[in-house]
């Protein structure tokens, strides 16, 4: 829980670079807070003709801007410019070239992007 909220606290952060496992456990947290969502907005009968409710979107929406910028984040870290997240719009290839980037390991020391975040003591910092 600690790599989502590190998120959702760097929610304007677009600079810097981001783990994998960063990354990644907020995508996985987060898709668990949209099953929840998706869920409860069924559960609760507030789901509109296209089969979403308020609450599933609203969550969509807040997330939006901290996905954004954690995978930015996430490019930086293997020295690609935040601009390579618009290979999402190419079908199909598009999103598993993105995949590909986002299990790749960062690289090692400093880049253009700032220093290395394996380096960085995560336990010690304050959210």
């Amino acid at each position: 829980m600690e790599w989502y909220l590190k998120v959702i606290n760097s929610y304007f952060d677009f600079n810097g670079r981001s783990r994998r496992m960063e990354y990644w456990m907020f995508v996985f947290i987060n898709s668990l807070i949209s099953i929840f969502c998706l869920l409860l907005d069924n559960i609760l009968g507030t789901t509109w003709p296209i089969g979403y409710g308020p609450i599933y979107i609203g969550y969509g929406l807040a997330v939006f801007i901290p996905s954004l910028a954690v995978a930015i984040r996430r490019l930086h870290d293997i020295g690609k410019s935040g601009w390579y997240y618009l290979l999402v719009l190419i079908p199909i290839i598009g999103a598993i070239w993105l995949i590909v980037l986002f299990v790749t390991e960062g690289e090692q020391g400093e880049n253009q992007f700032g220093p290395n975040p394996k380096n960085d003591n995560f336990e010690n910092r304050d959210f």
